[in-house]
């Protein structure tokens, strides 16, 4: 199982860095950070934030932040827990907003990043656990699905959003397809995996 979630790690942490690099580029303006897997984790594990502060982004300018979400319990074993969910935070409203694709599984853990982030950010965050996030129908798509959930609210509610619009962050009635964002993944690498190569010849 550890090394399974291991995997699911690092696709997420490769997800945020194509999202880096293909997407948050045609915005300029923005100023969202995409927090990887392990920095959360860190910031859930440490007790003293001044231990970690200086390892995390400054996040003065941010509006909003990504976290992926794990249950691991053991300090030893990073990533080393059994289901993911999507922790957004809003900074500018104050709010953190939590996706989990397995009712309430990542709940305690999601309130505890909020905690943490309202740490951090030196202002009081207000947890939401939206209980109409989409649901997986197995035990093994919680790392796709916050992969899609992630792309889906970064460019259809935050990056396309007008300045003076309210946006809404519920994902009722969201349909997610599992099974192709997998496909589009594993296909979005091996592109990259061949551009890789062609770059070396």
């Amino acid at each position: 199982m550890l090394d399974f979630q291991i995997t699911i790690s690092s696709n997420i942490a490769f997800w945020e860095e194509w999202l880096e690099r293909e997407i948050l580029p045609k915005y300029p303006q923005a100023r969202i950070c995409l927090l990887r897997p392990s920095m959360t984790f860190l910031l859930m594990k440490e007790p003293d934030m001044r231990q970690i502060r200086s390892a995390l982004p400054d996040f003065s300018k941010t509006t909003h932040i990504f976290l992926p979400i794990n249950d691991a319990r053991n300090v030893a074993q990073a990533e080393g827990g059994s289901h993911w969910s999507l922790l957004l935070v809003s900074a500018i409203d104050g709010v953190a907003f939590h996706y989990d694709s397995l009712g309430g599984a990542n709940y305690s853990e999601g309130r505890l990043a909020t905690q943490k982030m309202s740490e951090i950010l030196g202002r009081p965050l207000r947890y939401l656990n939206l209980e109409d996030s989409p649901q997986q129908e197995n035990g093994s798509d919680c790392g796709v699905f916050v992969c899609i959930l992630m792309r889906h609210l970064l460019i259809k509610r935050l990056l396309s959003a007008n300045a003076r619009e309210k946006v809404s962050m519920s994902m009722a009635n969201k349909l997610i397809d599992s099974h192709g964002g997998r496909k589009e993944m594993l296909k979005i690498i091996e592109s990259l995996r061949k551009e890789g190569e062609r770059r070396r010849s």
